[in-house]
């Protein structure tokens, strides 16, 4: 006698396997997205500011989506300096 599942029990099982794991993915994804270079609402440019040159603009443990909403620069990539900073003011062109 065969020990695996066969029918419609079979396919809950593997659904429910893809189902996790598609999960698993978009949190990571997420996960993964949210620590870094967080400009929403800003341009990149914007958002250029120098580590030494960094303004806080946030509190501990700030989030990014609280440091944007805030109308800050979200950026965890360089230890030791603020993570959430102001941005720079673009120049306006006066033609």
């Amino acid at each position: 006698m065969s020990s695996e599942r066969s029918g419609p029990q079979s396919l809950s099982v593997t659904m429910e396997a893809r189902t996790f794991w598609l999960l698993v993915v978009v949190v990571l994804a997420l996960g993964s997205s949210s620590s870094t270079g967080q400009y929403v609402g800003l341009s990149a440019n914007q958002c250029a500011v120098p580590a030494k040159d960094r303004v806080d603009c946030g509190y501990p443990e700030v989030t990014p989506e609280q440091c944007n909403n805030r109308g800050c620069c979200f950026d965890s990539s360089i230890p030791g300096v603020p993570w959430c900073f102001k941005p720079l003011q673009e120049a306006e062109c006066t033609f």
